[in-house]
């Protein structure tokens, strides 16, 4: 199987209408346009590259999501009403389940990275199987380096003699 490595500028690639839900719109005319850049294999993750002109609204999070700030201004209020000024190069991570407040005072361009939260104790297996995963290749590595060192077998350094301390 060939994986390709996908290479975007998030800043300059073309982006395609993707309204913000007419419920969510608080205040203003916000136009909203996104294109995924990639997707893993399993299709958990997608990148996305999205703007959004003026105006405020509320989000609701279906999904983890990590983003960078490309360009732009937008003041963002969390459910605890704590609020935060974000411009370019800011990076903020938005925990699926939650609802946030954008208002977007200066058009905003942004990269993000969008993924499906896995139930606990799905993740806990993962981890499991993953770290299962590491301790069997370190094995076999170290298996592989001793058969390749060119050191005895073990059953042949069990019956060595030391050489004596008295010469």
């Amino acid at each position: 199987m060939s994986l390709s490595v996908v290479v975007a500028n998030p800043a300059t690639v073309e982006l395609s209408s993707s309204p913000v839900p007419d419920s969510w719109v608080v205040e203003g005319r916000p136009q909203a346009k996104a294109t995924a850049i990639a997707r893993s294999q399993d299709g958990g993750m997608t990148v996305i590259a999205w703007s959004c002109t003026r105006g405020r609204f509320r989000w609701h999070y279906q999904f983890d999501e990590m983003c960078h700030i490309l360009a732009g201004e937008v003041f963002i209020t969390d459910e605890s009403g704590g609020t935060r000024r974000l411009g370019p190069g800011d990076t903020v991570f938005f925990p699926s389940g939650s609802t946030v407040d954008w208002r977007v005072t200066a058009d905003i361009r942004k990269i993000a990275v969008c993924r499906v939260a896995v139930p606990k104790l799905v993740g806990l297996g993962l981890r499991a199987w993953n770290k299962l995963r590491r301790i069997a290749a370190q094995v076999l590595d170290a298996e592989s380096a001793a058969t390749e060192g060119g050191l005895a077998p073990r059953a042949a350094r069990a019956h060595s003699v030391p050489a004596s301390p008295q010469g």
